[in-house]
């Protein structure tokens, strides 16, 4: 019987996948052909180095250079393809489940890339030996769905890139105005790190009905409700000043959780109500301290963490272990840019990688639904009683997509092309320096002296 029942969830989470991939191939509007070969090629050749490379393998059925001609050529329904994902990784959630998704932004440094428009000033982290981590580049915002537990399984919502003109907040909002009309009938909680932790950002969320959780910075100036110090006169806007780092301005909290953790550690979570920005007075938040005694009271491990929330759709004593689930998003930006070769395609146009960016999403997406299938190839090194990573699901693609077929149409052939026109000299390419989106003021060329004399 549990053979019988086995074998008929395989068979579902094929059909499953069958279906999402005939949608998947609906949203591709040009060059959809070669943008699913190109997909499955990502999928299913794990060696690859460079975008040439891709079209080595057996499931890419055209030549090396259409890999290039689907980037330039293809088109892609971005509405479309994100109802498609919304759809499909929504669909195993019970309806009144808490859905936790994560925004963040990262990097695609681009130094060299000089014929590359709409590039901007990007920080680097984790630089050795550099006063100032600048460098060049465009930046990505990226909304995924968290897992239950801290892992590498997150699929990607939405991706967009953030254009020199905009900031990741205003994209951010944007994303999740996108996704509102998806998951109007579901409760959704916000994680995020603590450069969305502004009024802005939370005002977007309380607007959408989205609860959030969001780191905050030591230093941001919230403060109590407004007082009336004299019979007469109007009532304060502002009441008494609280900051994280000034502890003179806590006050007495309003809850206090005290747990301990699985190593037998002990948290100590205080909750403080009824805050506010100066910037949003009526907008009313709750500040949680979260608080380890064992850390080493470093910028990277912290004695005292502070988040900002909206409501109470997370216990005090879940805080800490439910803002975890957001370290699940960074695993996956490692996957992408380690083992999808994300930062490593040499493509001109900001929009010919947004198309490839997009590639990757599909593709990634598509082995975090395969992951229900229970299949991984495993090296001899790598213990099989740890959960399977998204590295280990690839690796039995090749064998799955046969199993599964291509919506895609074969290759027909083209003939030889005439060449260029005898004669026929390309000029060189635009170059496009970085966009500078603060300007340095021009320095006057009198002195103070000279002024006033």
């Amino acid at each position: 019987m549990n053979n019988i029942t086995s074998e008929s969830a395989h068979e579902k989470i094929i059909a499953m996948l069958q279906r999402v991939r005939q949608e998947i191939y609906a949203c591709f509007k040009r060059a959809g052909d070669a943008l699913f070969n190109l997909t499955d090629a990502i999928l299913s050749e794990s060696q690859a180095q460079s975008l040439p490379e891709l079209s080595l393998s057996a499931f890419f059925e055209r030549k090396w250079p259409s890999v290039y001609k689907a980037l330039e050529d293809g088109s892609i329904d971005v509405e479309q393809l994100r109802a498609v994902w919304v759809k499909a990784l929504l669909s195993s959630k019970k309806q009144d489940e808490l859905i936790c998704i994560g925004v963040d932004a990262t990097v695609i440094e681009r130094a060299d890339a000089a014929t590359s428009e709409d590039r901007g000033y990007i920080h680097l982290a984790n630089l050795p030996l550099v006063d100032k981590p600048i460098g060049v580049g465009w930046m990505f915002s990226t909304v995924v769905l968290l897992p239950d537990k801290p892992s590498s399984w997150t699929p990607i919502l939405d991706q967009r890139r953030i254009k020199t003109e905009q900031t990741p907040i205003q994209v951010a909002v944007a994303q999740l105005q996108a996704l509102k009309a998806l998951v109007s009938d579901r409760k959704v909680i916000v994680l995020a790190d603590r450069a969305y932790g502004t009024p802005t950002f939370l005002r977007a969320c309380h607007d959408l009905g989205f609860s959030c959780l969001v780191r905050l910075k030591s230093d941001r100036r919230l403060y109590r409700p407004g007082k009336r110090l004299h019979k007469k006169g109007p009532v304060p806007k502002e009441g008494a000043l609280f900051q994280g780092k000034r502890k003179e301005t806590h006050g007495t909290p309003d809850a206090i959780s005290v747990e301990q953790d699985d190593k037998g550690r002990t948290i100590r979570t205080s909750g403080f109500n009824n805050l506010h920005f100066k910037e949003d007075r009526d907008l009313c938040v709750r500040v949680i301290g979260v608080e380890r005694e064992w850390a080493k009271d470093t910028k990277g491990d912290p004695r005292l963490s502070w988040f900002v929330m909206l409501d109470e759709s997370v216990a005090l004593k879940d805080v800490a272990s439910h803002y975890c689930l957001r370290f699940s998003h960074e695993h996956c930006y490692r996957f992408f840019k380690q083992d999808l070769r994300w930062t490593q395609v040499h493509v001109r146009t900001p929009e010919q990688f947004e198309c490839w960016s997009w590639l990757l999403v599909i593709a990634f997406n598509q082995l975090c639904l395969a992951r229900e299938l229970g299949q991984a190839l495993h090296r001899p090194w790598e213990r099989k009683e740890r959960p399977v990573t998204p590295r280990q699901v690839r690796r039995i693609m090749p064998s799955l997509l046969l199993l599964l077929g291509t919506p895609a149409r074969p290759c027909l052939p083209r003939g030889k092309a005439p060449g260029r026109i005898k004669g026929f000299r390309p000029r060189p390419a635009q170059r496009f320096p970085p966009v500078r989106k603060h300007l340095k003021k021009p320095k006057s060329s009198t002195t103070p002296l000279q002024s006033s004399a």
